[in-house]
């Protein structure tokens, strides 16, 4: 784990992101696993994911909710240079009018994605913001999880875990079941979908880290 204060990891994750993205996705080397073929989709994947959505195919057709914080100017700056739309706002700052833009898209039949525990965390944690929207548009929620084991594959010291993958790494993007949100989903059950967003991601992940071999190369670790 790399280890510096809360100034150096804006500033080096600034660079990183700004300077050297668009570079390293000339590198850039993920496995699509599952991808849905329903559209459109609400992609959730964990807020460390979010490089990993250079593998969602139709690029150009794909909308990502990032928040107007300081961080969030230099991820949604990157995030543009690689070909993705931007939706700023989040579910402290901006969030209703984000959620309305969101809510458009898909309308539009374009795709989404939102980072389910961003801005700050908890790590892990789904917001409602990702039922509520999926309940509104019909759209389904597709738990995504991106990984690999290998050194270079870096995790930073953040709280969400930030990924970032160094040139070639090989790395796989996993794609679970569509899950639907009724339109008529009462509050209470709100939460019931919450969770089984929340499970679903981690079940994936830890699907992923198991048979990491099996799916990147056809073989058995």
């Amino acid at each position: 784990m790399f280890k510096f204060d809360k100034k150096k990891q804006s500033e080096l994750l600034g660079f990183i992101l700004k300077h050297l993205y668009v570079f390293e996705s000339w590198f850039y080397d993920c496995k699509n696993i599952n991808f849905p073929q329903v559209k459109p989709a609400i992609f959730a994947l964990w807020h460390a994911h979010q490089c990993g959505l250079y593998s969602v195919e139709n690029r150009d057709k794909l909308n990502v909710m990032i928040s107007k914080s300081n961080d969030g100017n230099m991820i949604a700056a990157a995030t543009e240079q690689v070909g993705i739309k931007v939706i700023r706002g989040s579910s402290k700052r901006s969030g209703a009018s984000a959620s309305l833009a969101m809510l458009e898209k898909l309308e539009q039949g374009e795709n989404a994605a939102i980072t389910i525990d961003g801005p700050r965390g908890p790590f892990g944690v789904v917001k409602e913001g990702v039922i509520n929207i999926a309940k509104l548009s019909q759209a389904p929620v597709i738990p995504m999880v991106w990984y690999s084991p290998s050194k270079w594959f870096l995790r930073f010291n953040t709280w969400d875990r930030f990924c970032f993958p160094l040139l070639g790494v090989k790395t796989i993007a996993v794609f679970g079941e569509p899950i639907y949100v009724p339109s008529d989903c009462s509050k209470e059950n709100i939460e019931e979908y919450r969770l089984k967003v929340e499970n679903a991601i981690k079940d994936l992940y830890k699907y992923a880290q198991d048979n990491f071999d099996e799916l990147r190369y056809g073989k058995k670790s």
